[in-house]
C-alpha cells in the first residue's frame, strides 16, 4: 500500500489583488500541506505543477518554498513534481534546482517508485505542440503494483477540457491506474476507461469564483484499489457579499449588507446587481475595512455589461487579471505569442525593456523554428542560436511527427 499527498496550484508568489498579504497566504498554503505531510503516516508530497505563480519567483518565495522542502526532507518524506503552465522556462526548471539540492524528484517518462507504486510525470504540453506525443513512458519494474502519472492541463472529461484524457491513456505505453491532475483549480474525481482521473484543486482562492474550500487529496494506492479522499486547508477567508438592489436603494442599501457579515481578516468580495442607484466601489470597500476586512473587491455587473445573469459566466470580473489570462487561454496563442502577451502586461517589466524583451523572444523563436526546420535557416539569416532546452546547439532535432515524452521533461 502507498499514501500520498497529492496538490498542485500552489501558485508561491502569487500577489494576488496587489496585496503582499496575499502573497503570503499563498506561501502559508503550501507550508500547511507540507506540515500536514509531516504529521501523517505516508510515502510522499505529489505535487502536479504550478508549484510558482510564474516563471520568475521572486526571492522571498524560492526562500520559503526551500526552507518547507528542507523541513520535508528531514522527515523523510520526498517531494515528486512536474512543471505546470505558470513556471515553465525555455532552459532548466526551478524544480530542477530543488532536485539538484536532493529536496525533489523530478517526474518524467521513467517510473519513480514510492512504496509499490510506480510514479511517471508529464510536464504541462502547450496545446499546439501535443499532436506529435507519443507518450512512450518506460515499463514499471516487477514488483510495482499500481502505476500512476502525473499531468498538469485540462483534461476531459472535466470543464474547459482541451486535452483528450481517452485518447491519452489508449496511447500510453503503460496501463495507469490513476491520472493526478493539476491545472483546474476545482477538485473533481471521475473514470475514465477504468482509471481514476483527479484533480486535487488549488491550495489557495486565485479568483473571485473559487468559493468552496480549498485543500488537497490523500491518495491511497493497495489493494486492487485506489482511494481519494479530499481534505481543506485553514485558508484565509473569503467573505462572498451578492446584493440585489431594488429600485430605490444604493450604496446604503450596500454598505448595511456588508456590515452583515464577519469579515475579520477576510477579503470581501461584493457583487452587485439589480435595478437600484449606482454605487461607488470605494464607499463600500471602505464600509469592508472599516468592518475588518483586509480587503475589498466591488463589482457592479450592471457596469460591466448588465445583470449578472446577462454575463459571460467564465468571466470573473472581480478579479480582473483572472479574466484577462483566461481570454487569452482561449485564444489559443502559439508559445511565442504566449511569452509575448507575458512580457507586455507584466507590471515588473520596466517600459524601456519591454522593447527588447519582445525582440529577444522573436529572435529565440526564429532560431528555434531553424533548429526545427533546417531549410528554415535562409529565413533566419546569421541568428545566433541559444541551443535546445539542455544548451546543447547540436542535438538532434525532433522529427515532426513524433515527438518524445523526453522533449518536454
Amino acid at each position: 500500500m502507498t499514501r500520498v499527498i497529492h496538490t498542485g496550484d500552489t501558485h508561491v508568489g502569487y500577489r494576488q489583488y496587489h496585496s503582499p498579504e496575499r502573497r503570503q497566504d499563498f506561501l502559508d498554503a503550501f507550508e500547511a500541506v507540507i506540515d500536514d505531510a509531516i504529521r501523517t503516516d505516508l510515502d510522499a508530497v505529489v505535487h502536479a505543477g504550478d508549484l510558482f505563480h510564474d516563471r520568475r519567483p521572486d526571492l522571498p518565495d524560492l526562500l520559503g518554498v526551500l526552507s518547507a522542502l528542507r523541513r520535508l526532507d528531514d522527515a523523510g518524506v520526498p517531494f515528486l513534481a512536474i512543471v505546470g503552465n505558470h513556471e515553465a522556462t525555455r532552459g532548466s526548471q526551478w524544480l530542477d534546482l530543488f532536485e539538484n539540492l536532493g529536496l525533489a524528484i523530478r517526474l518524467d517518462d521513467e517510473p519513480t517508485v514510492v512504496g509499490d507504486t510506480a510514479f511517471y510525470g508529464l510536464d504541462h504540453v502547450p496545446r499546439s505542440r501535443r499532436d506529435g506525443l507519443d507518450y512512450d513512458f518506460a515499463p514499471p519494474p516487477a514488483d510495482a503494483d499500481a502505476t500512476a502519472l502525473v499531468a498538469h492541463g485540462l483534461f476531459t472529461p472535466f470543464p474547459h477540457a482541451d486535452w483528450d484524457t481517452e485518447a491519452m491513456l489508449d496511447a500510453a505505453s503503460v496501463d495507469f491506474d490513476a491520472v493526478l491532475l493539476g491545472d483546474n483549480h476545482a477538485p473533481d474525481t471521475a473514470q475514465v476507461d477504468g482509471t481514476w482521473v483527479t484533480y486535487c484543486g488549488s491550495t489557495e482562492r486565485a479568483s473571485a469564483d473559487e468559493r468552496d474550500a480549498r485543500g488537497y487529496s490523500l491518495v491511497t494506492f493497495g489493494d486492487d484499489a485506489v482511494d481519494i479522499r479530499r481534505r481543506s486547508l485553514d485558508t484565509r477567508p473569503f467573505a462572498f457579499v451578492d446584493v440585489e438592489l431594488a429600485a430605490d436603494e444604493g450604496v446604503e442599501r450596500v454598505r448595511e449588507r456588508v456590515r452583515e457579515h464577519d469579515l475579520s481578516d477576510a477579503v470581501a468580495v461584493v457583487s452587485i446587481t439589480g435595478d437600484g442607484e449606482p454605487v461607488t466601489p470605494a464607499a463600500v470597500e471602505d464600509a469592508a475595512v472599516e468592518a475588518g476586512a483586509l480587503l475589498a473587491r466591488v463589482t457592479d455587473h450592471r457596469a460591466v455589461g448588465g445583470d449578472v445573469t446577462d454575463a459571460d459566466p467564465d468571466v470573473d470580473f472581480a478579479d480582473p487579471d483572472a479574466a484577462v489570462r483566461e481570454r487569452v487561454r482561449e485564444m489559443g496563442l502559439s508559445d511565442l505569442g504566449h511569452r509575448l502577451d507575458e512580457t507586455v502586461r507584466d507590471d515588473a517589466i520596466a517600459e524601456s525593456n519591454v522593447r527588447d524583451r519582445v525582440a529577444s523572444a522573436v529572435s529565440d523563436a526564429v532560431a528555434d523554428d531553424a533548429l526545427d526546420d533546417p531549410s528554415a535557416s535562409d529565413a533566419a539569416g546569421e541568428t545566433e542560436t541559444d541551443g535546445d532546452a539542455d544548451g546543447d546547439a547540436d542535438a538532434d532535432a525532433p522529427d515532426e511527427d513524433q515527438v518524445s515524452m523526453g522533449d518536454f521533461l
